[in-house]
């Protein structure tokens, strides 16, 4: 593919790329020697993610919304922009819908345009609370279209037939990547989500908050190999389009969670239940076959692990330090 500067060095614009898992996307493509646009309009982004890139002279910054149509000139395009949390996208629902769809629409613009590959961040949200265990991307769901988490929901299903339809209808090059539960060091702490939630509230020495019973499971992949798969996935082949399912297939109840990240903190938390959220699902795991077989993809860092890792970014970002940590000082 012929570059829009006319050498070897790729110019990639990342979407949504002050964020949680943008700023690692940006980090990572920096680091193959592309040079990196990152558009963001910081609702749920911070400068503090990228930072230590902005004395990069292959790396700029735009305050965007991609609501809004945007005019540069780029080889490959990662659309990340999107509130992905249940408290942020739930605060302005209506503009949420419109970063999925609009945005999608703008960015679909842009890549037919410039006729260059573009790659649709998705989620495991598509499923909605699941009939299916574990859910494969041939599985159509099960969302409801008028509840709270709709917006996001079906702002992303949305998104997803548009890249489909700009696929079949301009042949335009698309990749499409459904997101499932990803933690590490850049979470926002306010976002709402349990791995967040439970470390901070830990680090406090606050009530664990366990919606339900705690039985409820999820999946939790480390932002490093959901990264990977990511840039795997836009370097595959031009007819392979997925959508393909990223995510650790080890599944581990909401319970478990909490009692690993108390027992890692040494805090003095409890756990208290609350009623479980409209539309929770009750179980959520990926069939990664399609990622194994096409991406050779397979996560493997251990969720006591990663947790660790999150923990001690957290501590940092809090100022708290663990009661291990103190105690075996």
């Amino acid at each position: 593919m012929l570059k829009r500067n006319y050498d070897s060095r790729k110019r990639i614009l990342v979407t949504g790329g002050a964020g949680f898992l943008g700023s690692h996307l940006c980090d990572r493509l920096l680091e193959s020697g592309a040079e990196v646009l990152c558009v963001d309009n910081l609702f749920t982004g911070t400068k503090r993610n990228i930072e230590h890139l902005l004395g990069n002279p292959r790396f700029e910054f735009l305050r965007h919304d991609v609501t809004i149509p945007l005019y540069v000139e780029v080889d490959e395009i990662y659309n990340l922009a999107c509130p992905a949390s249940p408290i942020h996208y739930q605060h302005d629902p209506v503009q949420t819908t419109k970063t999925s769809v609009h945005g999608a629409i703008n960015m679909l613009g842009l890549a037919r345009r410039l006729k260059c590959p573009i790659l649709q961040a998705s989620t495991s949200e598509v499923y909605g609370d699941a009939l299916v265990s574990p859910q494969a991307e041939g599985y159509w769901g099960n969302v409801n279209p008028i509840g709270v988490r709709s917006c996001y929901d079906e702002g992303k299903r949305c998104a997803e037939t548009l890249f489909f339809d700009y696929n079949r209808q301009h042949g335009l090059p698309i990749k499409v990547v459904r997101i499932f539960n990803t933690y590490g060091p850049r979470m926002h702490p306010q976002d709402g989500r349990v791995v967040s939630n439970f470390i901070r509230q830990a680090l406090y020495d606050e009530d664990i908050t366990i919606y339900g019973d705690g039985s409820q499971t999820r999946s939790f992949c480390y932002m490093d190999e959901l990264i990977d798969g990511m840039i795997r996935m836009m370097a595959t082949e031009e007819g392979f389009t997925g959508p393909v399912n990223l995510g650790n297939p080890q599944e581990c109840t909401v319970k478990q969670l909490a009692e690993m990240i108390v027992a890692q903190t040494g805090s003095k938390s409890k756990l208290v239940s609350r009623d479980l959220p409209s539309d929770d699902p009750v179980q959520r795991r990926p069939d990664i076959t399609l990622a194994r077989e096409h991406l050779g993809w397979n996560p493997s860092i251990e969720l006591s692990e990663g947790i660790g890792r999150t923990i001690a970014y957290f501590e940092e970002l809090l100022g708290k330090k663990s009661r291990q940590m103190q105690t075996t000082s």
